[in-house]
């Protein structure tokens, strides 16, 4: 708390009435353009490394970056993202989805670890919120995960989803840059659009051509933001090599 009280003094002194003006200007009319779905990992920063402002995204945050599928929605377990969603979307009319997941991600180290089975038995489950949560809703990852994985991470996986492009298809870290939790996470990231696109109404919403779904990962050491390309099938680094053919992609998928 102590840094937290001196940060705020010292925000009143420099930031503060930069970020008021920023305030005044979207007032009574913010019109976000992105809802952006990050892990709660104290490492990202997403206004900071995407250089975003006042008004210009829906933040959600979480252990994960997991999205829960339309089929665990329900009245009586219902989450944040779900309504997140229909915030920006139905709400506010926001036309880009964005998943960004991140290397040494710990929820994802921890949902690895479920792999032999100890962290998932039901008194473990019920005495952790968190392993549960991962149960939950980070399965399917971790299912198509451990397929990839006896195939030596050289296959292929295919994303099934509603919309223009009825499925897309990912090679998961093909150059093996990173480590197997690092694949696990970047798998993950993608797996979630397929959970946001399982809501009729994110369905209808790609159909027209309202709403568009994205993925981002984070390399924490290096600094590096990564974008998945549907054409290379792949996340590719944004760089200043890589920026004119990503957004002429994008053009051309999501406009």
């Amino acid at each position: 708390m102590d840094k937290i009280l001196k940060g705020i003094l010292k925000y009143r002194k420099t930031y503060r009435a930069e970020m008021v003006e920023q305030f005044k200007q979207v007032a009574d009319r913010p019109e976000p353009k992105a809802v952006f779905f990050t892990c709660m990992d104290s490492r990202m920063l997403p206004t900071r490394f995407t250089q975003t402002d006042v008004g210009d995204m829906f933040i959600v945050r979480n252990a994960g970056n997991l999205v829960p599928h339309s089929r665990l929605y329900g009245v009586d377990s219902a989450t944040t993202e779900p309504a997140a969603l229909e915030l920006g979307c139905i709400v506010n009319n926001v036309k880009h989805m964005v998943v960004c997941g991140h290397s040494d991600c710990k929820a994802m180290n921890l949902l690895y670890s479920f792999k032999k089975g100890i962290e998932t038995n039901m008194k473990t489950l019920e005495r952790s919120p968190l392993k549960a949560w991962l149960h939950r809703h980070g399965s399917s990852s971790l299912t198509k995960f451990e397929r990839l994985e006896m195939h030596g991470f050289q296959e292929p996986l295919t994303f099934p989803m509603d919309g223009p492009f009825r499925q897309f298809v990912a090679y998961i870290d093909p150059d093996n840059k990173f480590s197997l939790t690092d694949k696990l996470s970047q798998l993950n990231t993608l797996q979630q659009l397929q959970h946001i696109a399982s809501y009729s109404f994110i369905q209808s919403a790609i159909n027209s051509g309202r709403v568009h779904l994205h993925a981002l990962w984070f390399d924490i050491y290096t600094g590096d933001i990564y974008v998945f390309s549907r054409k290379q099938k792949r996340f590719v680094e944004i760089s200043e090599d890589t920026s004119d053919y990503l957004l002429d992609e994008i053009r051309e998928y999501f406009v």
